[in-house]
């Protein structure tokens, strides 16, 4: 399966994975990322050069940890940019903008895992768990 991202989600993106990584604490503001979702955004980071592919619902689930990891993020930034200065505050129409991509990638991820979930279903009879997660493999 293939997410198509542009230009504005893939830039937000990695501008909010690099906020959450670089922040001293683990985290942005006040919200600290999860072990696991910083790793996931770990992961994630160097893949972040055009759509996304997953050939597997388990690699999507991954992603999709990440994603919410750095849209919590770019949220808490926004937030703190816009309670700071002024909502029309260049700074702050940007942090929105960035959190704005980045929860719209979140959204058609989601989306894609359910489409993902059904095939597997109709395919197994069964809903999906971690082996056919792991296992069932979407052709591109």
């Amino acid at each position: 399966m293939i997410l198509q991202c542009n230009y504005e989600e893939i830039r937000a993106l990695r501008a909010g994975a690099r906020a959450l990584l670089d922040a001293p604490s683990g985290g942005c503001g006040a919200v600290a990322a999860p072990p696991r979702g910083r790793a996931e955004v770990e992961a994630l980071l160097p893949q972040l050069d055009g759509d996304m592919g997953f050939n597997t619902l388990a690699e999507l689930q991954r992603v999709l940890v990440a994603v919410d990891a750095i849209v919590v993020c770019l949220r808490a930034e926004m937030e703190v940019l816009v309670t700071t200065a002024h909502p029309a505050h260049e700074h702050a129409v940007a942090a929105y903008f960035d959190f704005a991509h980045a929860l719209c990638v979140y959204d058609r991820l989601r989306h894609v895992g359910e489409r993902m979930e059904a095939m597997i279903e109709v395919v197994t009879g069964e809903p999906s768990n971690e082996v056919t997660a792991r296992g069932f493999v979407f052709p591109d």
